[in-house]
């Protein structure tokens, strides 16, 4: 028994460790790195920008998906059973986690506003590759930080620390 786990979650979490076992759900966090696909098409999106501009509207289309949904909508092997452990995950985990996802879509949905800006005024290709490396970096930091969390960590990084990553 996971003495950090409140006892009013510990006996679902328990119930869902045994039935993610020997699935690509962590059954430490009941948690799924699958989910980081989501990010890893629009960061992928954001390194092509610089060298093609006229990408951005595809860039715009992209839009958050929480975990429940993305998994809704995905071939994943073990979505159903993916969708009904979340709601069982630990609160040690899943509230950093949200937090993290959070911070990671703010970063994405930010940074293709200003994107789109920079693209729409014309900027020079030096600065909107450096934008798109700032963001897409900061993105990435944000989606190890989630990927640490599925995998049993619990720390979500602080404002001040995503602001250093964007130059703000």
């Amino acid at each position: 028994m996971d003495t950090e786990i409140p006892p009013e979650e510990q006996s679902g979490y328990e119930e869902y460790r045994a039935k993610v076992e020997g699935t690509n759900i962590s059954s430490q966090t009941l948690l799924a790195t699958d989910y980081l696909n989501h990010f890893n098409e629009i960061v992928m999106l954001l390194d092509m920008l610089p060298d093609m501009p006229d990408m951005i509207e595809e860039c715009k289309a992209w839009a958050p998906k929480d975990y429940k949904s993305h998994f809704a909508d995905s071939t994943f092997s073990d979505k159903q059973l993916a969708i009904e452990a979340y709601d069982r995950v630990p609160s040690k985990y899943r509230v950093p986690f949200e937090e993290t996802i959070g911070q990671i879509n703010s970063v994405l949905l930010d940074g293709m506003d200003r994107l789109d800006h920079l693209i729409v005024d014309g900027a020079e290709t030096e600065q909107l590759q450096e934008s798109c490396r700032g963001i897409s970096r900061a993105a990435q930091l944000l989606m190890d930080c989630a990927s640490g969390i599925i995998h049993g960590g619990n720390r979500a990084m602080v404002q001040a620390e995503i602001d250093g990553l964007l130059g703000r």
